[in-house]
């Protein structure tokens, strides 16, 4: 196991004035056993990041270490990593003991030692049953977990996991979650974990890296993520529905943008006067698409939603409620810089 170090880390295509920077200085210590997931949007650099990390990328700028070791012109084979990817690369006319043994025995690992390995594996991902088989005898989830187990026998210090879920079912997904939190436990190996599906890094992180457009808008727990968003990007991004960033909220000041989410504002007799436009039943609550119901023109751009649990009375699109939102759960963003403004 090791720590990683992200030092000012830049990543450019080209050279000159027609290079284009992807990665945009990021900065990051992680701990040695820990699991960080890099999330973020499509293009946002997250997968570069993991690439330079594993030695696929080349870094322009900056310094990554693994272990206290500086990588950065060391190939993949010597950082002593293993990957797992979203596609499973596993080979068709093997077995899954020799997909999983494959690495192994290119290294000349002894026969005994190889099938120890493999076996422990195996027991952990509970393939056991399934070493004889040939891939395409098993079902995707199986195949991420021989995918798994093929880097768990190497016993490297770093697990990198360039979005290995993508692939599978919802419930698929649920479970191979539950599989990796597991996985982590047992074997305690630092992990990064690239992600655009934020339940996916909600659920897995410790802490996590939230990228937008090559740049580290935040770093932290996934607490401090949800509740203390650094800037409305990962306050919209982060929460499913995301926060409600009002331009038009009463008594802010007009460089303000006011940030609320969905749960923390409550059906009232009075406060915020709101026009229904919408009602969705999801299960054991109900979401409310809003807009402001006494105002005209700009303020009309924002959209207000509501949490409410399944016992609160729906009411009828185009009536108006009210609503007043819990004071400790308002945040306040700079209107230039979507930077948030620390409460006094």
């Amino acid at each position: 196991m090791a720590a990683i170090e992200l030092v000012n880390v830049i990543k450019r295509y080209g050279a000159g004035k027609t290079a284009n920077q992807v990665i945009h200085g990021v900065n990051a210590q992680i701990k040695d056993g820990e699991f960080i997931v890099i999330v973020g949007p499509s293009g946002c650099g997250k997968s570069t990041l993991l690439r330079m990390v594993a030695g696929l990328e080349e870094i322009s700028e900056g310094q990554i270490r693994i272990g206290g070791r500086v990588v950065n012109d060391l190939e993949p084979s010597a950082r002593d990593i293993a990957m797992v990817f979203q596609n499973y690369a596993l080979y068709p006319h093997m077995s899954v003991f020799e997909n999983m043994a494959y690495g192994l025995k290119i290294a000349k690992v002894p026969e005994a030692e190889i099938k120890a390995r493999v076996d422990k594996a195996a027991k952990i991902l509970e393939i056991g049953p399934f070493l004889d088989r040939k891939p395409k005898a098993l079902s995707g989830g199986q195949r991420q977990r021989v995918a798994m187990g093929r880097a768990i026998v190497r016993q490297p210090q770093v697990f990198l996991f360039d979005e290995p879920l993508s692939n599978l079912d919802a419930k698929l997904r649920a479970q191979t979650r539950l599989e990796i939190q597991k996985l982590h436990r047992e074997l305690g190996i630092t992990s990064l974990f690239v992600t655009h599906d934020q339940v996916e890094a909600m659920t897995l992180a410790q802490r996590m890296i939230v990228m937008n457009g090559g740049v580290m808008e935040q770093f932290g727990t996934p607490e401090e993520v949800y509740a203390r968003p650094a800037s409305t990007f990962v306050a919209s991004f982060m929460g499913s529905p995301p926060m409600n960033l009002l331009r038009h909220a009463p008594n802010a000041p007009a460089d303000r943008i006011t940030g609320i989410r969905p749960e923390h504002l409550d059906i009232s007799a009075s406060g915020w006067a709101l026009r229904v436009e919408a009602v969705e039943l999801l299960g054991g609550e109900r979401l409310l698409y809003t807009r402001w119901a006494d105002r005209q023109g700009a303020a009309q751009d924002d959209l207000l939603i509501l949490r409410v649990d399944e016992g609160t009375p729906a009411p009828q699109v185009g009536a108006t409620i009210h609503a007043t939102p819990r004071a400790d759960r308002l945040h306040q963003f700079d209107a230039a810089s979507g930077q948030r403004i620390p409460s006094a």
